[in-house]
């Protein structure tokens, strides 16, 4: 059934969220056993910021993973509830699971000017799932109230 189709780029991008998860906590702990931490260094969220400097680029990405991300966590139940998960939905989603994948190779490797492009390629892609999801919608709507009043005609 295609409907469940949609779940799978759902499971790529949690797996793509603790892997950059599992690169912060490494870089982090190796960061801790080179350069041993002062209590000055977690008086205040700006001197733990400083401190680990060297993992920022994993932990502004986990961020990341927690903005735009939530808007493609919200339209796969609405798409499954209201049965809208075609095929056109579900290879928009794996193209913005890929291309958040390599938005996230470059954002750790500090490469800005791809990682934006990145970035904007995977916004007009969940732009278009939103889009593809309320034109659907509404046709659905139109056929629904249609077939409703012709049930209730005398």
């Amino acid at each position: 059934m295609i409907l469940f189709h949609i779940l799978w780029p759902v499971f790529a991008m949690v797996a793509l969220i603790f892997t950059v998860w599992v690169t912060l906590i490494v870089k982090r702990l190796r960061h801790l056993k080179a350069v041993r931490p002062t209590a000055a260094d977690f008086v205040d969220r700006a001197a733990m910021h400083r401190y680990f400097g060297p993992a920022a680029p994993a932990a502004d990405n986990l961020a990341n993973l927690f903005e735009m991300p939530v808007l493609f966590f919200a339209i796969v139940p609405l798409l499954m509830a209201t049965q809208q998960a075609g095929i056109a939905q579900v290879l928009l989603a794996w193209i913005y699971v890929a291309l958040r994948a390599v938005h996230s190779w470059h954002h750790l490797r500090g490469h800005v000017r791809p990682r934006f492009r990145m970035y904007i390629a995977s916004v007009a892609v969940l732009a278009a799932m939103w889009i593809g999801f309320l034109i659907d919608f509404v046709a659905a709507a139109f056929a629904y109230s249609a077939a409703l009043s012709r049930l209730l005609q005398p």
